[in-house]
């Protein structure tokens, strides 16, 4: 029991660890008020976010490897602006 008459439990899966931000107060309420209106929380909302912010430069590396792969690939003539631009 903590000093204030409450127990409180933490559950943790993996390794979980706490951080702050500091942001304006009206924006922190905003965003709470957008989060609700989705079903979700600030902290799943920021997870997300951080698991797609920690997956772009994934995702460049495999640009990268793709387009390695790929230099062999030669279109026999250079296209024009127009050409290229061109829609079907």
């Amino acid at each position: 029991m903590s000093l204030d008459g409450y127990t409180r439990f933490v559950y943790t899966v993996g390794m979980i660890k706490n951080i702050t931000f500091t942001a304006d107060e009206a924006l922190i309420e905003q965003a709470r008020r957008r989060a609700v209106t989705g079903n979700a929380t600030l902290n799943e909302l920021f997870r997300a976010w951080l698991a797609r912010y920690v997956a772009q430069p994934a995702a460049a590396d495999q640009y990268v490897a793709l387009m390695a792969r790929l230099r062999h690939v030669h279109a026999g003539r250079q296209f024009s602006r127009e050409e290229m631009n061109e829609r079907r």
